[in-house]
């Protein structure tokens, strides 16, 4: 309730807490939260080390738990804090992984379905992923009404509640108009789900991943694609084209900008291959 709350943190990160917090009770049982202590939080790095589970995992986990120890300290249950001055693992840096501009354009021209129907739904999803660079619970989560073909502007609500304003370029319009279009009366409200299932229920989010999966499929693509591959192809193009990095951060819904700055890796590899190709000591064919 407190993080739902006071922070606003998403159902899936609620769901990850409790269960990361679950998984500290079964490993080290104590029968009242307030005696945790800093011998307990040691004991319970070293069993996340030796689990073999990522880092990320780990780190999640002890998150968690820190969250739980804070809001015990903030209701007056707890006076130490049993994680002061001890010494975490750090988060690893992983570069995203995109697509290249001509590998999506290939993407969405091969994987439809003709026999399919929800060919037009599933095009538009996936034109409105890399159009707009949703996260696939916010595409899932998106009504008709949050839509407005006039200005050209997606409504969307992202990590921890927070609304913003994306562009939705002209392609990504136009199938979502031939969707809406096939649905007839069901989608006539503003407050109908803008993609349904087969059953005429809201697209979950892990139904946006399997129809993503069928299309990859029937392009007979070898390079594994997740959803958020076409957030992070959205971010890297549009920084290859000159977007500056703040606008980049907006569209994300980035609470910090070093989260958007992972993305600049793309355009600095381009902003050196241009060097090497127009500068006399750059190393192209032309240096001497």
């Amino acid at each position: 309730m407190h993080l739902r709350a006071l922070r606003n943190c998403s159902p899936h990160t609620l769901r990850a807490y409790g269960s990361d917090l679950e998984q500290f009770a079964k490993k080290l049982p104590v029968s009242d939260p307030a005696e945790i202590s800093r011998a307990h939080v040691r004991s319970y790095l070293t069993i996340l080390q030796g689990e073999n589970l990522s880092r990320n995992t780990v780190l999640r986990r002890i998150s968690a738990l820190r969250a739980f120890l804070r809001f015990l300290r903030q209701e007056g249950v707890m006076v130490q804090d049993p994680f002061a001055a001890l010494p975490l693992p750090r988060k690893t840096l992983r570069l995203p992984k995109f697509l290249t501009e001509s590998e999506m354009a290939g993407l969405l021209a091969r994987g439809a379905s003709p026999k399919s129907p929800f060919k037009e739904r599933d095009r538009a999803i996936l034109e409105l992923l890399y159009s707009s660079g949703l996260r696939r619970a916010e595409l899932s989560s998106l009504n008709v009404g949050d839509i407005d073909f006039i200005s050209g502007f997606a409504r969307v609500f992202g990590k921890g509640s927070r609304e913003r304003l994306v562009p939705v370029g002209k392609t990504a319009l136009s199938c979502l108009r031939d969707s809406l279009r096939q649905r007839g009366a069901s989608a006539s409200r503003p407050g109908d789900p803008l993609f349904v299932n087969a059953q005429g229920r809201r697209l979950t989010d892990a139904g946006v991943a399997f129809l993503l999966k069928g299309w990859i499929k029937r392009a007979g693509w070898l390079k594994p694609v997740s959803p958020h591959a076409f957030r992070h192809s959205f971010a890297t193009h549009l920084l290859n084209a000159g977007c500056d990095l703040r606008s980049v951060q907006e569209m994300l819904g980035h609470k910090s900008l070093a989260s958007t700055q992972l993305y600049t890796h793309m355009s600095l590899e381009k902003l050196k291959a241009v060097y090497r190709r127009a500068h006399p000591q750059g190393g192209g064919s032309d240096a001497r």
